[in-house]
């Protein structure tokens, strides 16, 4: 029988090296030492290495951001945890006017070697104030890299990498990936080259862009469209700031269709640059307008009811596909993409967290 991994252990295991091969490397995060080791994601880390690299923090989260950018400055190689990205605004001020232009100010002759861990997810009513999807707002600040993990398989090399990056980088996961489970065999090498942009379902009649929660949604619409004789290639986009353009465009020439889903708010985000981008290369290939998928443009109500129509699944992005391409195939509300029972949780496996 194959063994398997998880993402959370996948996670845990990028970090645990990462220490390992770096011994100025400092660890900290508010619950990073807590028996539940934030999602599990961090156990085992403090008894590892020692407090004095693996520590709690106040929930002072501007000050302690201050400090983690100082003590980079000065030499150590810092990654930070927030277990909720919306806690992690009160420190916009040290990342955006500190981190983010230090290299660039210092005509690059200074590092500033900080990653930041900042999840994000949704359900139990969790409302406007601790479910939101930023990525696109860092994305926009120059000196930040922005990479927005998928899969199971390269999320190890991909924290790995990220912590290895002598400037700021904004690791974004999405709670809901945790307990995702992939072969070990597939999983792959921590210092293998990282493939910026790739394909991880091959197809012909229309490419689909996606990352993060929403990626596994467009593979499991891609899987029912295949059923249907509909072949979609599907895209992983996870680092933003290194988009391997040529990636999409050859693609657009392949398929000349286009649905970019994107977690975050529709308008104005990371899906309506990729849009934008590939509407401006490739305009002669296309066949119909390309097409986004997000989030409306209103925050999440914490209301349960309000909350059934507000993220796109994969019956949505099937629904889309199949309109964009004209096909009359059924694609009837009873569908094997509907989800049974509770619509905030991805599936009966998931037991938490919070």
């Amino acid at each position: 029988m194959l063994e398997t991994a998880n993402f959370a252990d996948e996670i845990n295991r990028a970090q645990h090296q990462s220490m390992q091969m770096d011994s100025s490397m400092l660890s900290f995060g508010l619950g990073i030492d807590d028996p539940k080791g934030i999602f599990g994601t961090t156990s085992g880390l403090a008894k590892a290495f020692g407090s004095e690299r693996v520590f709690d923090m106040p929930t002072a989260e501007n000050a302690m951001t201050g400090i983690g950018i100082g003590a980079a400055i000065a030499g150590s190689r810092v990654l930070m945890t927030h277990q909720r990205l919306d806690f992690f605004l009160l420190a916009m001020d040290q990342l955006v006017n500190n981190a983010a232009k230090w290299h660039y100010m210092f005509n690059g002759m200074m590092k500033v070697p900080i990653t930041i861990r900042l999840i994000i997810g949704r359900g139990w009513g969790q409302g406007p104030t601790h479910a939101q999807n930023l990525q696109a707002w860092f994305a926009h600040v120059p000196g930040l890299k922005v990479v927005v993990p998928s899969r199971t398989e390269n999320v190890a090399q991909q924290l790995h990498q990220a912590i290895m990056d002598d400037n700021p980088v904004l690791f974004i996961e999405h709670r809901w990936l945790h307990q995702q489970s992939c072969h070990t065999e597939s999983i792959v090498s921590l210092e293998q080259p990282l493939e910026h942009t790739q394909i991880v379902r091959e197809g012909k009649n229309i490419t689909v862009v996606a990352n993060s929660y929403m990626l596994l949604e467009a593979l499991r619409a891609a899987e029912h469209l295949a059923e249907l004789g509909i072949d979609c290639e599907v895209i992983d986009t996870a680092c933003l700031h290194q988009i391997n353009w040529s990636v999409l465009h050859s693609s657009i020439e392949k398929t000349g269709h286009l649905l970019v889903c994107d977690s975050a708010r529709k308008e104005f985000s990371c899906g309506a640059e990729i849009l934008a981008n590939l509407s401006e290369n490739c305009f002669g290939h296309f066949n119909r307008a390309p097409v986004r998928l997000g989030l409306p443009d209103y925050p999440e109500p914490t209301s349960y009811g309000l909350t059934k129509d507000f993220y796109p699944c994969a019956q949505a992005i099937a629904c889309k596909i199949s309109e964009l391409l004209g096909s009359k195939k059924s694609l009837e509300a009873h569908s094997p993409l509907e989800q049974s029972g509770h619509h905030d949780v991805p599936g009966s496996w998931f037991k938490g967290p919070f």
